[in-house]
């Protein structure tokens, strides 16, 4: 596995290749669900299963992962993809 590919959960703490986790990244201060992987800016991860969602989602695991207030509109965002998958 190359490191590049290697990602850690904000929820489980545990590293995983890229293609199965979800991506939210910080672009000019705002956060957005990635899940085509294509923007830039600051990442973080949490796996695509439903523990580490709502995890992520209950502790708002997001705000210290990016050192701000994440919209919690995000995390209804969240919500909705670990309901629909």
């Amino acid at each position: 596995m190359h490191l590049k590919q290697c990602r850690r959960c904000v929820a489980c703490r545990q590293g995983k290749l890229q293609s199965e986790m979800l991506r939210l990244a910080k672009v000019n201060n705002q956060i957005i669900i990635d899940d085509k992987n294509k923007f830039g800016g600051r990442g973080a991860y949490v796996c695509k299963n439903n523990i580490c969602i709502k995890l992520a989602v209950k502790k708002k695991l997001f705000n210290r992962a990016f050192k701000m207030n994440v919209d919690n509109s995000i995390y209804d965002q969240l919500g909705e993809y670990e309901q629909n998958n």
